[in-house]
């Protein structure tokens, strides 16, 4: 964060901000699922409970894709689980892939270290092969884009999360992250998703062990990197195109990489536009790129109702409390609510008359990391994509689109949304958020000098 405020020119050159029009993609293809086959799983412990079950009793193939498996109990845990199922089931396929960058580094404003790889290796040698951890670098740099793909694959099913792996996610020691959590049973996704992973990931020179006893470096790797980059430029996943029959809706899985031919903010931008009553859009940065900002612009002026739901800004990551050394990364939860408290005030009217709705989401110390949205009564995405800029055009994603033209899902959809809203309030009018002139003096600083050097634009594209 303090590189990026110290050094403008040369990062404006290296981002790609060229606009560019978006037309709405063909018919998707799409898998039929029986509506019984997918379940939304309420809670974090849940989802732990769940994966760890499902390791448990694997019999083929255990694939995760996480951004990263991390270095304390909650990690050590969920790794203990792999080694153990590998144990009892030798033929077992055991793969994990994460962020090549965010592997080997320690966490942000702690001292340096081998970060979780160094964890990685210490497994491997003591409790030898047979759980294979890839860093997968989708950019040189971490700054410039990361691993956010999403979903791990054990067997037949899938469990579909924005979730990574620690302790925070998962519940342990008190405190919890809250994402959602989706399964699906469906072989034919399942394949389809570890299969993407087999062909991109496993047979790229550029993704490398982790839990090896040596790791080349980066720079070595740079001539892979962008033969990997090219590559994913036009990957895809392998779907087919099955009609849904009687209890059964689409579900299209989507990758979105890049800022051309991205096929996830295509989607995300057709089904938008495409919402004729009412939209749910979940973010945990308040911080949307300007296609998904002028599509919401139209919906207002068409008469559609919105509801935003985001984290408050003390249910934000990186918020740092009053008392606590601040760090420059702490300014994060102060940008995105000044982008909130300025989408209220130019949309008073509509939050006035409710047909705009803006929720923030609070519960103690907990943290907010919701992504997605619901269309109507038919559609439904599940993503890992924060909806933000750099999700938009960095780091690489996916997204699973759900059509539900009979409604099949509606009543599990609205639970989620109805639990979603226990811990969250509307928000009135902008003044209800706080004002800039009242934030931490440290903060106020950082925010002048962003403003003033117009360092604000660019760092809202970068976090």
């Amino acid at each position: 964060m303090n590189k990026l405020i110290a050094a403008p020119g040369r990062l404006a050159r290296m981002l790609p901000f060229r606009r560019k029009s978006h037309a709405a993609p063909v018919a998707l293809p799409s898998f039929a699922v029986s509506a019984g086959d997918i379940a939304v799983l309420p809670d974090p412990a849940v989802f732990r409970r769940e994966l760890l079950q499902r390791i448990a009793q694997a019999t083929r193939r255990i694939v995760i894709v996480a951004l990263y498996l991390q270095d304390d109990d909650g990690g050590r845990e969920v790794l203990d689980a792999l080694y153990a199922a590998k144990a009892r089931q030798p033929a077992l396929q055991v793969s994990v892939f994460v962020d090549w960058h965010r592997a080997q580094r320690g966490l942000i404003g702690k001292q340096k270290s081998a970060g979780n790889a160094g964890m990685y290796r210490e497994y491997a040698a003591r409790l030898g092969p047979g759980v294979e951890i890839h860093g997968v670098p989708v950019q040189n740099r971490e700054l410039f884009g990361v691993l956010h793909l999403k979903g791990f694959v054990i067997d037949d099913a899938v469990l579909y999360s924005g979730a990574s792996l620690n302790d925070v996610y998962l519940a342990r020691h008190g405190r919890y992250r809250l994402d959602r959590y989706h399964l699906l049973l469906h072989r034919g996704l399942a394949d389809a998703m570890a299969g993407f992973v087999q062909q991109y990931f496993a047979e790229s020179a550029a993704v490398c062990r982790l839990d090896a006893a040596t790791v080349p470096s980066t720079r070595a790797l740079q001539p892979a990197i962008r033969e990997f980059r090219q590559a994913l430029q036009h990957a895809a996943y392998q779907v087919p195109h099955e009609l849904p029959g009687a209890g059964e809706l689409a579900v299209t899985p989507l990758l979105g990489f890049g800022r051309g031919d991205n096929a996830l903010n295509e989607a995300l931008l057709a089904l938008l536009g495409g919402t004729r009553r009412r939209l749910i859009l979940l973010t945990p940065y308040f911080n949307l790129p300007r296609p998904v900002r002028v599509v919401l612009g139209q919906l207002l002026r068409r008469g559609c109702t919105i509801d935003i739901m985001v984290g408050d800004k003390v249910a934000n990551d990186f918020y740092i409390p009053p008392g606590q050394p601040f760090k420059t990364i702490g300014l994060l939860p102060y940008l995105y609510e000044n982008n909130l408290r300025r989408f209220a005030r130019a949309h008073r009217r509509q939050i006035d008359s409710g047909q705009l709705n803006l929720h923030l989401w609070r519960d103690g110390d907990n943290s907010y990391h919701l992504k997605g949205l619901f269309i109507d009564d038919d559609v439904a995405v599940l993503t890992g994509n924060n909806l933000n800029p750099r999700a938009w055009s960095l780091d690489l994603e996916n997204g699973l689109v759900l059509r539900d033209p009979a409604h099949l899902l509606q009543a599990k959809h609205e639970a989620e949304w109805a639990a979603l809203r226990r811990h969250a309030t509307r928000v009135a009018d902008y003044h209800a958020l706080e004002s800039p002139r009242r934030y931490p003096a440290e903060v106020r600083r950082l925010l002048r000098r962003l403003n003033r050097t117009r360092l604000d634009r660019l760092v809202n594209r970068l976090l």
